[in-house]
């Protein structure tokens, strides 16, 4: 038993402990960052008097950052290290997160965009550099146990972002509507738009502060080389040769309509559950605030079925509990499309249950015995990410329509997540099915 606990973080005799932890870390700061801007798009909305369509531009830039960096962030980590892939990303995080106050001084949307999209190149260096070290420091055999342990630690940074989100920039918006800001003439929006923006940017600039601190606790830490000291790009072959892989095309292909899905899910949760809770008499703001409890509420049911999961992949085979998990969130998701009333919102909560162990399992099944190919290999699949920039605004658009097909529209949006837990369960099952074949 004490062999088999050893083996997650160890290999060749060498503990991976102290690099493990640090790098743990990591998860934890871009889940702040990913769930600290999900509710920024009703923000933002409503702070600039936009559409819903047009404030899910910040999740086109956001996950854009994710799809433009991956592979160039590939290409830096096999020429160098993780470690060096794992600073850059940090810096480049710091260094979007305090571009909040330039872009606060512009007074324009635009700026807060540019500012989001080199954060998240600085989240693609990261995540392209992270989750293939993880893999890397033990065993093949428990890797994708490993891998689910360390981003099980991601979602308590969501949760922290969600928080933050809630308590220090929804809770201090001004209460005013967003029918009554249509009213207001020009000066007044003016100042209004800037004493809103003033609350917004201020955790933006904290975080980056304490990521500028993590910078330099792993820049004076030893770590592990892992393999990564491989000068040569080869870079159209190593693409040529990993997209000829079934498992991990079909993989890319899933972790685009899983990120796709959960973002949709965390980012419409507010539209989703204010138009609910404002059916039934609450104000706008009131409703916005208990929308993102819930959301947090979904959170921690995330968090810990990623601890339960991670501790069945023991037992259940990676594929079928990724199958099992996404043919309920189609269950779920259903509910949410069909039910007018607080019961879609227990089910859009639900739905975080099943999403607990998607992308780790996605990602650890397609890297399975990639080798030094994994730094090519991750970088498909982070800028399968694209999923989270592509398909909010689709179902934002949706949501503007008002109603569609003689229901609230912000309900019928979610046909959208339906679709993507529907290609999760035929990679899942596929993945399953494989493994079958290769026990043979």
């Amino acid at each position: 038993m004490a062999q088999e606990k050893q083996s997650i973080i160890s290999k060749d005799g060498v503990s991976y402990l102290i690099p493990f932890i640090l790098i743990t870390s990591c998860f934890a700061l871009w889940g702040f960052a990913n769930d600290i801007t999900n509710p920024m798009v009703k923000a933002f909305s409503k702070i600039f008097r936009m559409s819903v369509t047009d404030g899910a531009l910040v999740q086109v830039a956001f996950y854009g950052g994710y799809f433009a960096m991956a592979f160039p962030a590939a290409m830096f980590i096999r020429k160098y290290s993780y470690k060096a892939g794992i600073l850059m990303g940090l810096g480049m995080y710091a260094i979007g997160a305090l571009l909040f106050f330039p872009a606060k001084m512009t007074g324009e949307y635009y700026s807060f965009l540019l500012a989001y999209f080199i954060l998240t190149c600085g989240l693609s260096f990261l995540e392209t550099s992270a989750n293939p070290y993880i893999l890397s420091m033990g065993t093949e055999e428990t890797a994708t146990r490993r891998l689910n342990l360390a981003q099980s630690f991601n979602p308590m940074g969501s949760l922290l972002g969600m928080f933050v989100a809630m308590n220090f920039i929804q809770a201090k918006l001004n209460p005013m509507e967003t029918d009554e800001r249509a009213m207001l003439n020009p000066e007044e929006f003016e100042a209004l738009k800037q004493s809103d923006l003033g609350v917004l940017i201020g955790p933006y600039l904290i975080i980056g502060l304490v990521i500028a601190a993590m910078f330099l606790l792993i820049l004076f830490t030893k770590m592990p080389k892992n393999g990564d000291q491989s000068k040569e790009i080869n870079f159209l072959p190593t693409l040529k040769r990993i997209f000829g892989m079934k498992r991990y095309r079909e993989g890319v292909i899933a972790q685009f309509f899983y990120v796709g899905a959960q973002i949709m899910c965390w980012t419409f949760v507010i539209q989703y559950g204010t138009r609910v809770f404002m059916a039934e008499g609450m104000p706008e703001l009131e409703a916005e605030v208990l929308s993102q409890q819930y959301n947090i509420i979904a959170m921690v049911i995330f968090c810990c079925s990623r601890f339960i999961c991670t501790f069945i992949l023991r037992y259940l085979n990676a594929g079928m509990l990724l199958g099992v998990l996404a043919v309920a969130g189609c269950v779920f998701t259903t509910g949410v499309i069909f039910f007018q009333n607080i019961w879609g919102m227990y089910c859009l909560v639900a739905v975080s249950a099943c999403m607990s162990l998607m992308f780790p399992t996605i990602y650890g099944i397609a890297l399975e015995g990639m080798g030094d190919d994994a730094k090519f290999g991750a970088a498909g699949l982070i800028m399968a990410i694209l999923g989270g920039s592509i398909l909010p605004p689709m179902q934002a658009s949706i949501i503007d329509l008002g109603t569609c097909l003689g229901m609230p529209a912000v309900n019928v949006s979610f046909v959208l997540p339906l679709i993507c837990f529907v290609v999760i369960t035929i990679y899942g099952f596929r993945s399953y099915n494989r493994s079958l074949k290769v026990k043979r």
